[in-house]
C-alpha cells in the first residue's frame, strides 16, 4: 500500500514585482494562466497526485482569496494571511504550522508550472532519508551543486564537499520534520534555512527533473506561459467573450466576459476576464486596467503543459 502524500504549503504572499503592472490589480498567483488562475493549476496538480489538502499564505492583496476561490478547489484549501509584513520562505511556512500539522510538508511556489510527478518527488525523499528533497534541473553552473552521493554541496555560492553536476533549484520541495522545527518566524528558506544545515552535515537530497517548467516571474514569461497553454489551438475563449466580426484570433487567451472591439489581428495576446481588447493588436495583455505590449525576450524555461 502506497503511503499518503503529506500536507502541500503554496507560497504565494510575494509582491510580483517584474510582473507590475499586472501584479498592481491581481497577487502574482491569481493572474490567469489559460481558462484559470495560475495558482489553481498548481492546485489541480497537487490533487491528481493524491496531495490531501493545501496551505497557501497570503500578503499582496490577500482579501483576493476569498471564500469563493477557497471552496472552489478540487481539495481543500486553508488561506494563512501574513499581517505587517512578509515573513519569507522560510517564515512564511513557520507561521503556518497549524494549518500544515505536523510532519513533513511539500513547498511548492504559487508562480511555478511544472509537469513534475510530486508522488515521485514524495517517495524519493523518503527512501533517500534525507532532511529535505529539492526539485532541481540540470544546469552547469547552477545555484545548486550536487555531490556523487547525490545529496547537496553547494548552495548558492556557499560550498560544503564535492560537486559532480550543477543544477536550477525549481521552487518545490519536500521539508521533514528535523528541517521544520529549524525554520524562522522570518527569513528564507535556502539562506536561512538550508544553507546552515547543509554547512553542518544534514543531507539535503535532489529530485532531478528534466520535463515541462515554467516561471511566470516576469511579463515575457507571463506571456509564453498562456501561449503554452493554448497548445496546438489557435484561440481560446472564455464563457461569455465576444470578438468583433472584423477581428482575426491568432494564439490568443480571451478569458470570460472580455471583449475584442476593432478590427484587424490579433496576435499573441491575453485578454483577462471581462477586460476590453481592440484589434489590432500584438503580444499584449489586456486587463481591466490597463494594456501592457509584451517585447520579446530569451527565456530558457521549457513550457510545461497544463490541463
Amino acid at each position: 500500500m502506497t503511503a499518503a502524500l503529506p500536507p502541500a504549503m503554496v507560497l504565494a504572499a510575494g509582491f510580483g514585482t517584474r510582473l507590475r503592472p499586472l501584479t498592481d490589480e491581481r497577487p502574482k498567483p491569481l493572474c490567469p494562466i489559460g481558462d484559470r488562475p495560475q495558482i489553481d493549476h498548481v492546485i489541480l496538480r497537487l490533487a491528481a497526485a493524491g496531495v490531501p489538502r493545501v496551505v497557501v499564505n497570503v500578503y499582496h492583496l490577500a482579501e483576493a482569496y476569498d471564500d469563493a476561490w477557497r471552496d472552489a478547489q478540487p481539495i481543500p484549501v486553508s488561506v494563512v494571511r501574513e499581517t505587517g509584513k512578509i515573513l519569507g520562505t522560510a517564515g512564511g511556512v513557520a507561521n503556518a504550522a497549524s494549518a500544515i500539522g505536523d510532519g513533513e510538508c511539500l513547498v511548492y511556489n504559487g508562480d511555478i508550472l511544472s509537469g513534475v510527478d510530486v508522488a515521485a518527488v514524495v517517495a524519493e525523499h523518503r527512501l533517500s532519508g534525507a532532511a529535505a528533497t529539492l526539485v532541481v534541473k540540470r544546469s552547469p553552473g547552477g545555484r545548486v551543486g550536487v555531490g556523487p552521493d547525490g545529496h547537496i554541496t553547494r548552495l548558492r555560492d556557499v560550498r560544503h564537499g564535492v560537486e559532480s553536476w550543477g543544477a536550477e533549484y525549481l521552487g518545490i520541495a519536500v521539508l521533514g520534520t528535523a528541517i521544520r522545527a529549524r525554520l524562522p518566524l522570518e527569513g528564507c528558506l535556502v539562506g536561512d534555512v538550508l544553507i546552515p544545515a547543509m554547512r553542518e552535515g544534514v543531507a539535503l537530497g535532489v529530485f532531478a527533473f528534466e520535463g515541462g517548467y515554467a516561471d511566470t516571474g516576469s511579463l515575457d514569461e507571463y506571456l509564453e506561459a498562456n501561449l503554452a497553454w493554448l497548445g496546438d489551438r489557435a484561440s481560446w475563449m472564455g464563457e461569455g467573450a465576444q470578438v468583433a466580426p472584423g477581428v482575426e484570433l491568432d494564439r490568443v487567451v480571451v478569458g470570460a466576459g472580455a471583449r475584442v472591439e476593432g478590427s484587424g489581428r490579433l496576435e499573441r495576446c491575453v485578454v483577462w476576464p471581462n477586460a476590453t481588447a481592440r484589434a489590432p493588436l500584438a503580444r499584449a495583455i489586456v486587463t481591466s486596467r490597463t494594456v501592457v505590449s509584451v517585447p520579446p525576450a530569451s527565456s530558457s524555461a521549457t513550457p510545461a503543459s497544463h490541463g
